[in-house]
């Protein structure tokens, strides 16, 4: 209570010891955020939801996929805004990737930090690769129809490393790889479709894309030299390739995630407006990583 007390007098509130005091001192409070430990989720949001207040809630949603539902149910019961704290979808980079509406057919992803020994009551996928798994599923909009992982606990009783490959309906393929115990930091996605390919770096917020339709005539030309058994390879490839700043417009203010995300939620608690990660959004992200996990178990 001591560290609650500090942080309210910096910012002039006031602390509560519970959920239930605060909900007796404010009777009128309209949105609340929960971030607790996931394993306190459900305890701390629980009589949020129940008195109809617009929660936004730290990722993932629960630890497991059927608290996210008890969760998601009580929400809808009781008309409740629920927005889940997936921080990286407000990331710039991932935003102006989702404008661009492209239709993946290959996803790659790859996410590793060096150890920092919090979070060590989850593993891998829930902890780091959660968010990975929300983006790519916001991306496909497809059901997930297969999954397949190889992971290895190595300080923990948890996965500290994991690569995943993950299969939608309609042949999306989606390859997962996720590691804590990397000696640096790396955290890119890269997307494969029909209309071009897009490379991005979550922590630079940048990335780069080149049309498909920008090429159409060289590659054109490039098969049919390859068809006459023509030499090519005095060729320069990157030559052939025009590549393009992935463009960030954002309006101001909105660079930085965690601002945009309390900003989206507040509009949508403020207008009704439908929460950009929603409840569902969550739960499908755990869903994802339960499943993960269980396919790492079944290899032994």
């Amino acid at each position: 209570m001591s560290r609650a007390q500090a942080v309210a007098a910096e910012y002039e509130t006031t602390p509560y010891p519970s959920v239930a005091a605060l909900l007796q001192a404010e009777p009128k409070l309209d949105a609340a955020v929960v971030a607790v430990p996931t394993v306190y989720h459900t305890e701390a949001a629980w009589p949020l939801l129940e008195n109809s207040i617009a929660c936004l809630i730290e990722k993932p949603i629960a630890g497991s996929r059927d608290e996210g539902e008890a969760l998601l149910a009580l929400a809808k019961k009781h008309s409740a805004l629920l927005q889940i704290g997936h921080t990286e979808r407000f990331n710039p980079a991932v935003r102006a990737l989702a404008k661009l509406e492209f239709t993946p057919r290959l996803i790659q992803v790859t996410r590793l930090s060096p150890m920092t020994f919090r979070s060590m009551d989850v593993g891998v996928v829930m902890d780091m690769m959660i968010h990975d798994l929300d983006i790519v599923q916001s991306l496909v909009r497809r059901p997930l129809v297969g999954v397949e992982a190889i992971g290895e606990c190595v300080l923990g009783q948890h996965e500290d490393l994991c690569d995943a490959r993950l299969t939608f309906e309609g042949g999306c393929v989606a390859t997962v790889r996720g590691s804590r115990l990397a000696l640096g930091t790396e955290r890119t996605l890269r997307l494969y479709s029909d209309a071009g390919y897009v490379s991005l770096d979550y922590g630079s917020r940048t990335g780069q894309v080149v049309r498909a339709d920008a090429h159409a005539a060289s590659r054109t030309a490039v098969r049919e030299q390859l068809l006459r058994g023509e030499d090519l390879s005095d060729r320069n490839y990157l030559e052939m390739v025009e590549v393009e700043p992935l463009a960030i417009e954002l309006p101001p203010g909105q660079d930085d995630p965690l601002t945009a995300q309390a900003t989206a939620f507040l509009n949508s608690a403020a207008t009704k407006a439908p929460p950009v990660v929603s409840g569902a959004d969550g739960l499908a992200a755990v869903d994802a990583a339960e499943r993960i996990v269980a396919a790492i178990g079944s290899r032994g």
